[in-house]
């Protein structure tokens, strides 16, 4: 995955963007194995997937923190280019 990263660092990343990320899904995950592998300094990223939907109620909360966290985010990143609210709401459509 490194060499595809590398690949597409150098041939298809445009100016301006952030460097390419890959991200391995696995049903289970050792942190320190990971944590050895220093995979991160790659831009390589490990994630568990469940083989089993949680609960409804579980999986809303997750989605709506989620959104709320995501918000935020975009919220600082606007605040720190300098973009104002109405710049944001043309951006989103609104």
């Amino acid at each position: 995955m490194e060499l595809y990263l590398r690949w597409l660092a150098k041939h298809e990343q445009q100016p301006g963007e952030e460097m390419p990320l890959g991200i391995i899904l696995c049903a289970g995950k050792k942190d320190e194995q990971i944590e050895l592998l220093e995979l991160d300094q790659s831009g390589i990223h490990v994630a568990e997937y469940l083989t089993l939907l949680p609960p409804r109620d579980l999986l809303q909360r997750k989605l709506h923190a989620a959104i709320e966290i995501s918000r935020a985010r975009l919220e600082k990143e606007e605040t720190e280019r300098g973009l104002s609210s109405p710049q944001a709401e043309e951006r989103d459509g609104n």
